[in-house]
């Protein structure tokens, strides 16, 4: 885990390589079909290879809950481990992760949004936003964090954003507001906002990228408020984290 722009899709495309592993994706944006540059989902070419899943499972609009998510990663898990895999969950969406970890349990959605008043800790309506606390963390899974300085953070979310404005972000801007409008509940990621403003000369590209990597700076820090929550992270500079995870997956194979 960690916030946004912090590498967790190369360093666990690295160790995918080494371990044999395949990754699965805990990130709310990359579901989206035709949403790619604008959430730094990896291209094929990037993927080196490895086995991704977790992208491109429903179109922008159509309903995809936390519970859909969490039944989808377990499945996922499942036939990894089948394959002699190693299963590899990388993202930065912290409802995601504590899903799975500390096995929420989800009834089915009802009427009446957001009475659950009557809800054990640990189950929770899909259409509801208030979620369990968490408990004891299932000893099958290991966290581990990257954690940056926030200036070196920010530096990095800025120099992402000046790479990220392109002619491919603009032409998948143009599409996506097209198909299906900045009020999509999909939209709702703030790049495209911002490049649709500057295609449309509200603004100019350096005030784009400008406000890009503020924004982006702003998502890392309520998803650093979020982690922080979960004392079973293992925080790790990201020079440091091959080897740790590496030593933590030959540790479990060779139990």
């Amino acid at each position: 885990m960690g916030p946004t722009g912090s590498g967790k899709t190369g360093i666990a495309i690295k160790i995918a390589k080494r371990v044999g592993g395949e990754i699965i994706s805990a990130d709310s944006r990359t579901i989206f079909c035709g949403m790619d540059v604008g959430t730094a989902k990896p291209s094929l070419a990037e993927r080196e290879g490895v086995l991704h899943w977790g992208f491109d499972l429903v179109q922008p609009g159509e309903r995809f809950t936390v519970a859909d998510w969490k039944k989808y990663a377990e499945q996922k898990i499942d036939e990894i481990f089948a394959r002699e895999k190693v299963p590899i969950v990388a993202g930065g969406t912290g409802l995601y992760a504590d899903a799975l970890v500390f096995d929420y349990q989800f009834a089915a959605p009802s009427k009446g949004y957001g009475k659950n008043r009557g809800a054990s800790k640990k189950v929770v309506r899909e259409d509801t936003e208030k979620y369990p606390d968490r408990q004891e963390m299932c000893s099958k899974y290991k966290i581990f964090g990257i954690e940056w300085e926030r200036k070196e953070l920010r530096e990095r979310l800025r120099q992402r954003a000046e790479q990220m404005f392109s002619e491919e972000l603009y032409t998948e801007t143009r599409e996506l507001v097209q198909k299906y409008g900045l009020e999509s509940r999909a939209m709702t990621g703030d790049v495209y906002k911002i490049v649709w403003r500057f295609l449309r000369g509200e603004i100019t590209r350096e005030e784009a990228v400008e406000l890009t990597a503020i924004k982006d700076a702003q998502l890392a820090k309520r998803q650093m408020t979020w982690f922080k929550r979960n004392s079973e992270i293992s925080w790790l500079p990201l020079e440091k984290v091959y080897a740790d995870v590496l030593k933590c997956i030959q540790n479990e194979q060779g139990k």
